[in-house]
């Protein structure tokens, strides 16, 4: 009989296999593996308490990305949101499958599968800890590569993006942000405050 928390180291390590796979490559690693371990420690930073279930979800938040990519869809706003809620569908089942392979119970899988999916976004309060974890990350190790990615877009532009995000994360993880707590680069902070304002 195996205890919780081998099962749960497990489930893990099956994920980051999973993600070992991805062909891209960001700081020399698989890029999905890499995002999945940065979520796991802002988690840890931002919510040390968090369930089991959220534990697992932001692990699988982008499993397998990369075998669902955005030029598959029309690349319009329409194939957009046809992607990602095609991608949250991939990655929601893609987690519960391997849960379910390593014995969970169908209440967790159902819980790690509503919060990867992004069922219930302001109500349902693991799926506002994966989102506020999603921003978190983004904020500290995405934007800056983001921004240096679209050089054409104006201060508006920026301003509205963050905009965007910040609507989507809790109090409490905009407190954390704007705490210092999570290291943003030189040239947002200004817009960040700017964009909250």
């Amino acid at each position: 009989m195996i205890s919780d928390q081998q099962r749960f180291d497990a489930v893990i390590a099956a994920f980051d296999a999973a993600n070992a796979e991805d062909p891209n490559r960001d700081e020399g690693q698989p890029k999905e593996l890499l995002y999945a371990q940065r979520m796991s420690a802002m988690l840890a930073r931002f919510a040390p308490e968090a369930s089991e279930s959220v534990q697992l979800a932001v692990r699988a938040q982008h499993i397998q990305r990369w075998k669902t990519p955005r030029s598959s869809y029309p690349i319009d706003r329409q194939g957009y949101l046809q992607w990602r809620t095609s991608l949250y569908k991939f990655h929601a089942e893609t987690a519960g499958r391997i849960m379910a392979e390593h014995g969970y119970d169908a209440e967790t899988i159902e819980r790690v599968k509503a919060a990867v999916g992004k069922k219930g976004l302001k109500v349902n309060a693991e799926t506002q800890l994966l989102e506020d974890v999603t921003d978190l990350v983004f904020l500290e190790h995405y934007l800056a590569g983001f921004a240096a990615q679209h050089p054409d877009y104006s201060e508006e532009k920026w301003i509205d993006i963050i905009r965007k995000t910040w609507q989507k994360m809790s109090q409490a993880a905009r407190d954390f942000a704007l705490a210092g707590k999570v290291s943003l680069p030189d040239t947002a902070t200004p817009l960040i405050l700017k964009a909250v304002s």
